[in-house]
């Protein structure tokens, strides 16, 4: 019906306003954040600058945005092809999060076994597998929790195995980055409940993985001291409690209007990671409190516009993919956001859109853009046994598959 498809695509439009919203802000604040004070933004060669890599990336994930919401759209259509692509993917993601811990593949920074190393035409690309795990990963539980002849309820053929998957994940990336290993439990553990698994299932589990999480945060000391930190920040001032104070500092200088852009203070060599982890801060000082509300304000928006595509979504793959695009996106910006202001023990995960690095933004772009296709697609009325649309109350319901209500 006309006005159906005329919704869905307001629906996607909304969607893709708010993540290139997010990413004007974004490449703005990278700009500031990383503006040199005796040279030129952008030097001769743009792959070197810091703001020059992120104008790529972000019109690298404009382009993968755009493609997704298109090709996302007959793909899912084809279940068989979907089946292909989620394994695939999947397999991919594994073999890139073991890669990154391996001696002589992996490329450490700082101590941490995070990314990869790419050379191409005379240039180094550097890779982070685990951005591309959370699609992955998300959208093989998508697959794996709402296949037919899975049945939730019994713990060996349906919920061992998806649990499975994530503590594979958890595991692989908890070493390196915690972070994203609670985001990956988190994250796996609401889908697992959104899918209809039991509570008996779900509370042991989470037990297990409380354990194996709490036994990764206190393997390295340097995690133990920066939860020593966020208790009492002021106890070492200049060790670990540096990061925090500083950062409190940034926000604390923006006041309600902030300083300007381009005009913060703290960027210049105080506040560690200005363009990456802690860019929120930067935002603080310089837009103030009104530009920090307007950053939370566009994720709220977004995480609204993904519960609508959740619930409107045309299959259960859909919905549930939905859900975990939506979750993974939304957690992580509570997270970020929850770093930087010292509301959680600081531990580097950046903000979606909005942190320099290519990896997590055209992964994020990527799963936006299959998030579009779903909201575009999803919105369709329901029909009866005739196949005919049903009304009610002069407004047309929205349909699923049978199976629809056992996924949310």
């Amino acid at each position: 019906m006309p006005e159906l498809a005329q919704r869905g695509r307001i629906h996607r439009d909304a969607i893709f306003a708010i993540v290139l919203g997010l990413m004007a802000i974004g490449l703005v604040m990278v700009a500031s954040a990383k503006a040199p004070l005796d040279k030129s933004l952008i030097d001769l060669l743009v792959w070197r600058a810091p703001f020059g890599r992120q104008v790529i990336f972000v019109a690298a994930g404009i382009i993968i945005l755009f493609v997704a919401s298109r090709l996302a759209v007959p793909i899912l259509a084809r279940d068989a092809l979907v089946r292909r692509i989620v394994l695939i993917g999947f397999a991919v993601a594994i073999v890139g999060l073991v890669a990154a811990l391996l001696p002589g593949i992996a490329n450490p920074q700082r101590g941490s076994h995070r990314w990869l190393q790419v050379t191409a035409g005379g240039h180094t690309i550097n890779l982070q597998p685990s951005e591309f795990a959370k699609l992955a990963l998300v959208t093989f539980l998508a697959w794996l929790l709402t296949r037919p002849d899975v049945d939730l309820k019994r713990f060996w053929r349906g919920f061992l195995p998806a649990a499975a998957a994530i503590g594979v994940c958890v595991a692989l990336v908890g070493k390196a980055d915690f972070g994203t290993a609670v985001l990956f439990a988190v994250v796996g553990g609401l889908m697992l409940l959104v899918a209809g698994c039991r509570w008996s299932h779900l509370i042991a589990t989470g037990v297990i993985g409380a354990v194996g999480l709490a036994a990764l945060l206190y393997v390295e000391p340097y995690r133990r001291a920066r939860i020593t930190a966020f208790l009492t920040p002021t106890d070492d001032p200049l060790g670990a409690g540096y990061q925090p104070l500083q950062s409190l500092t940034t926000i604390a200088s923006g006041g309600w209007t902030g300083v300007g852009l381009g005009a913060g203070i703290q960027k210049h060599g105080y506040l560690p990671e200005s363009h990456t982890d802690f860019i929120f801060a930067v935002i603080c000082e310089e837009a103030g409190l009104f530009g920090a509300a307007l950053v939370i304000a566009l994720f709220g928006a977004f995480v609204w516009l993904g519960a609508k595509a959740m619930w409107s979504a045309a299959t259960p793959f859909d919905r549930l993919t939905a859900f975990g695009i939506t979750s993974v996106i939304g957690w992580q910006a509570v997270m970020n956001i929850a770093v930087v202001t010292v509301v959680a023990p600081t531990t580097g995960i950046s903000l979606p859109f909005i942190s320099a690095g290519g990896s997590g933004l055209l992964t994020m772009c990527a799963a936006t853009g299959v998030l579009a296709a779903i909201a575009r697609r999803g919105v369709k009325p329901a029909t009866n046994a005739r196949g005919l649309a049903v009304e009610e109350a002069g407004a047309i319901r929205y349909g699923s598959s049978p199976r629809g209500a056992d996924v949310c």
